[in-house]
């Protein structure tokens, strides 16, 4: 499994800040993953990507930098962020499941103001490619360069957001919106359920049908991302995030720590694995929910399908993350609050809706605001 960090900011951070000098930054990950139980494949080494948003009169595109030297061992990571300075960032080290060793496979992706990234895997995704690649219009399907699940799943992505309405390669001020950007996530992901539901029997029995879906998105402006595993027993594989006024750099080597000096959320960090050994600055992101960033807001979403479970007490298996080399969540990493089921979504549809009433009586409704949550 990969790892990836999400950052966005009200003001610019230097990127060492965040990739290089934590004591558990992303490149730390890359050879020490704390996370990461399976033995057989420690490392988070099959190359890099680190992308960015240039000050608008470069444009709105992100500027991307891939490799498919190990993080650790790369002298132009270390030279770039150390000069590089952005208010959204993406950042992703890359474990191969699927595809060779090569940069057109390295995340983030892109395509016009959009990127995008993914950790985890497509269940029974050898069985389903043929489809999904048949699904999405040629635009998309000539768009792919490499051979990963998760470029297919951003092909995916970019088709279900112009079925919305909206041209993917539309460039301008202002994004598509947050709500549209995890309506074409919701998408995506039932489009693959669906694919995994319609295989044979035979092969269903033969085959781990199970993904893991953590996806990251954003236009520039707002930031979806989720914690999704097709499955109604096992946890997701791990996310987490942690808010606040400043990333302050303590006294000692790779300490840092979220600074709350009120109630503002000028920094959200999403990320696989927490960024420093501080577990009360990092709350986990409920499995099988969206994590929405829009105007430095905090929003949490349930995803609500055949695999959502309402109850807050239920308990899932972590084996399933296990042997794919992850655990569920950090020991002492703080629990979110109950995901906002809101059905204001201008997008949502009305069967959504429907669901979203019925389990509003068993559930509170919280719209999570960075401050306002239980840390």
């Amino acid at each position: 499994m990969c790892r990836f960090l999400v950052y966005k900011g009200k003001d610019e951070i230097l990127l060492s800040r965040l990739i290089l000098e934590p004591a558990h930054s992303i490149l730390t990950q890359s050879y020490d993953s704390r996370l990461r139980l399976d033995t057989r494949r420690p490392h988070n080494g099959d190359g890099f990507g680190v992308g960015y948003y240039t000050p608008p009169a470069l444009g709105p595109t992100p500027c991307i930098f891939t490799s498919t030297i190990p993080a650790w061992n790369c002298t132009n990571l270390a030279r770039l962020a150390s000069k590089t300075a952005s208010q959204l960032v993406f950042a992703h080290v890359r474990a191969t499941t699927e595809g060779a060793l090569s940069d057109s496979n390295c995340h983030p992706f892109a395509h016009g103001s959009l990127m995008f990234m993914h950790n985890g895997g497509i269940g029974a995704w050898r069985h389903i490619k043929r489809r999904l690649a048949g699904s999405v219009a040629d635009r998309w399907f000539l768009g792919v360069q490499g051979s990963t699940d998760s470029e297919w799943a951003f092909a995916l992505f970019l088709d279900r957001l112009q079925r919305l309405g909206v041209d993917p390669s539309r460039e301008g001020a202002g994004g598509f919106g947050h709500a549209v950007l995890r309506r074409a996530m919701l998408d995506a992901i039932e489009a693959i359920n669906v694919f995994i539901r319609e295989l044979p029997e035979g092969v269903k029995r033969e085959t781990d049908t199970r993904s893991l879906l953590n996806f990251a998105v954003t236009d520039g402006e707002s930031v979806v991302c989720s914690r999704y595993v097709g499955s109604k027993t096992d946890e997701a594989a791990s996310l987490y995030f942690s808010s606040g006024t400043s990333w302050m750099k303590g006294e000692k080597e790779g300490e840092f720590l979220m600074e709350r000096r009120d109630r503002g959320a000028d920094i959200v960090l999403v990320a696989s694995e927490p960024l420093t050994f501080e577990r009360d600055n990092w709350v986990t992101v409920p499995t099988n929910s969206t994590l929405t960033i829009h105007k430095q807001t905090v929003m949490i979403h349930p995803i609500l399908d055949e695999f959502y479970n309402p109850s807050p007490s239920y308990l899932r298996s972590a084996q399933y993350a296990k042997d794919k080399g992850l655990v569920s969540n950090a020991p002492g990493a703080a629990q979110a609050g109950t995901p906002n089921t809101d059905g204001d979504d201008p997008v949502a549809s009305a069967p959504q809706k429907v669901e979203i009433d019925a389990v509003r009586a068993k559930l509170d409704r919280v719209q999570l605001k960075v401050a306002a949550s239980s840390l």
